[in-house]
C-alpha cells in the first residue's frame, strides 16, 4: 500500500511539472483558439520529450525500489549470521529500507525536472525537528543498541539496574523488563540502563553468601567453628571450591562475631541464605553454645 502511494506521489508531482511548463507557454493573452494551438505546439514540442522522462522516472523508481529490497534483505541475512538479536535486525533493515527508497524517490523527482534541492532541505529540517523532539528517545534506542550488541545483561539474569533490581524479563529497542523478586513489572528506559553502574549477579554462576553469626565470650570459639563448620559440610549445595569462609571477624559490645561465607551456584543463593542462617543457630544452641543478645548492666549506687 506505501509502495503505491509513492508511485502516486511521482505521477502526480510529474502532471504538475507538466502542468506548470505548459501554464508558462500559454502565459500571454491571446484568444481560445490561440490557447488551443499553443497548447498543441506545447504537446508536439514536448510531449514525446516529457513521456520519455517520466518513462525513465519509472525506471529509476522501480528498479530503485528493487535494488533497495536485495540490500536490505542482503543486511537482514548478514546480521542474521552474525547471530545478533532478530528484533534489532528487523529494525535496521526497515530503516535502510527507508532511507534507500528515499533516495530513489528523490533520483526520480529529479529526473523528471522537479528541483530536488529544496525538496532534501525540508526532509533534512524534518529530520533535525524530530530528532529534537524525540532526543529522549533517540537515547533510549542507542542504549538498547548498546545492550543487544555487548549483551551486559541477558535474558534471565538477576540484575541490579538504573534503579530496579529483579529478573530481565526482555530487553526491547526502547526499554528494559525486569520482574522483581515480589512479582512486580518494572520498565526500565535504556539510557537508565546504560547510564549507571550495572551489577549482574548471575553472568558469573556462583555467589557467596555472607553471614555474620555470634557467641557469647564464655563459649568455645574453636567448639563454635566446628559447629558451623558441620552445618556447611552437611549441605550439598554449598561448593566445594571455592572453599567456604568460617573466621573470627569482631569483637563486639556482646558477642564474638563469626563471617560464615560458603560459595552457591546463583539459583541456590537464597535457599541456602535462609537455611544456613537457621541451621547455624539450631546447631549452636544443641552444642551447648549460646548466640547472645545486645544487654546493658545497671549498676545503682545508694548514697
Amino acid at each position: 500500500m506505501k509502495k503505491r502511494w509513492i508511485f502516486i506521489l511521482v505521477l502526480v508531482l510529474s502532471l504538475n511539472v507538466f502542468a506548470a511548463d505548459a501554464e508558462e507557454q500559454m502565459a500571454q493573452p491571446q484568444s481560445v483558439g490561440g490557447m488551443v494551438e499553443s497548447a498543441k505546439a506545447y504537446l508536439a514540442e514536448n510531449g514525446i520529450s516529457f513521456l520519455l522522462n517520466l518513462l525513465a522516472a519509472a525506471a529509476i523508481f522501480f528498479i530503485g525500489r528493487w535494488v533497495a529490497q536485495l540490500v536490505t534483505s542482503l543486511v537482514f541475512k548478514a546480521m542474521d549470521k552474525a547471530k545478533i538479536d532478530h528484533t534489532l535486525g528487523k529494525f535496521v533493515k526497515n530503516l535502510v529500507y527507508t532511507i534507500l527508497l528515499v533516495f530513489v524517490v528523490i533520483a526520480a523527482l529529479a529526473r523528471l525536472g522537479v528541483q530536488t534541492g529544496s525538496f532534501i532541505a525540508i526532509i533534512g529540517a524534518a529530520g533535525l525537528a524530530v530528532g529534537l523532539a524525540l532526543g529522549g528517545t533517540l537515547s533510549n534506542f542507542a542504549s538498547g543498541v548498546l545492550l543487544i550488541i555487548f549483551k551486559p545483561i541477558r535474558v534471565g539474569d538477576f540484575v541490579e539496574a538504573g534503579g530496579a533490581t529483579g529478573a530481565v524479563k526482555e530487553i526491547q529497542i526502547f526499554n528494559t523488563i525486569l520482574n522483581t523478586p515480589d512479582n512486580k513489572r518494572v520498565i526500565v528506559p535504556n539510557s537508565q540502563v546504560t547510564g549507571g553502574n550495572i551489577i549482574n549477579y548471575s553472568v558469573n554462576g556462583t555467589r557467596r553468601v555472607d553471614l555474620v553469626m555470634g557467641v557469647s565470650y564464655q563459649d568455645d570459639l574453636k567448639k563454635a567453628r566446628q559447629v558451623m563448620e558441620g552445618v556447611l559440610k552437611a549441605d550439598s549445595r554449598i561448593l566445594a571450591e571455592p572453599a567456604y569462609t568460617v573466621a573470627v571477624s569482631e569483637l563486639g559490645d556482646s558477642s564474638v562475631n563469626f563471617v560464615v561465607r560458603p560459595w552457591v551456584k546463583v539459583e541456590d543463593y537464597w535457599g541456602v541464605y535462609f537455611d544456613t542462617t537457621e541451621k547455624i543457630k539450631v546447631a549452636l544452641e544443641a552444642s551447648g553454645l549460646s548466640i547472645p543478645f545486645p544487654q546493658h548492666d545497671v549498676h545503682m549506687i545508694q548514697s
